[in-house]
């Protein structure tokens, strides 16, 4: 069996910067945070908490988010840590609330990362896409006054 490659993490809401499971979860646990965002994706409202959904052919839309990369040693309990957090088990699993998938993600100049994304599961995917509230603009409402006086970054050109 090959082990899974150790990519950052693309986060859209409650694990970003400044939000209440990131200062649970990852805080002193990332040797960089930086924006990000998910292109041909759409973000739903969930119960307390986002959904991202792929939107195949459509790379106009996208979710923004921040792009996480643990620090060195931090990888496996993190991964593990952030797995139980989203209600993943395994790939297809028909447990999972969500699916841990490798993307790529686009820093705000363009540049593609490859990162580790977690999306709506399949089922869940169904139910959003038939009745589900939309985001607008793919970036999930700042809760957080220190978050909102922030400068959104630019969105990144895609060809």
């Amino acid at each position: 069996m090959t082990a899974e490659p150790e990519l950052p993490f693309f986060v859209y809401g409650t694990l970003r910067p400044g939000r209440h499971n990131h200062d649970l979860l990852l805080r002193g646990r990332t040797a960089a945070e930086e924006p990000g965002f998910l292109p041909g994706a759409v973000l739903y409202h969930g119960p307390g908490y986002p959904y991202a959904v792929e939107t195949p052919g459509d790379s106009r839309l996208f979710v923004t988010g921040e792009l996480l990369t643990a620090a060195p040693g931090r990888y496996e309990a993190l991964v593990a840590a952030l797995d139980e957090l989203e209600g993943y088990n395994a790939p297809g699993h028909s447990g999972n609330l969500y699916e841990r998938v490798a993307r790529d993600v686009l820093r705000p100049d363009g540049t593609p990362v490859r990162a580790w994304v977690y999306l709506a599961a399949a089922g869940t995917t169904a139910r959003l896409r038939s009745g589900g509230t939309l985001v607008p603009g793919g970036d999930w409402p700042d809760r957080t006054p220190a978050r909102r006086a922030r400068a959104r970054p630019a969105v990144p050109h895609t060809p």
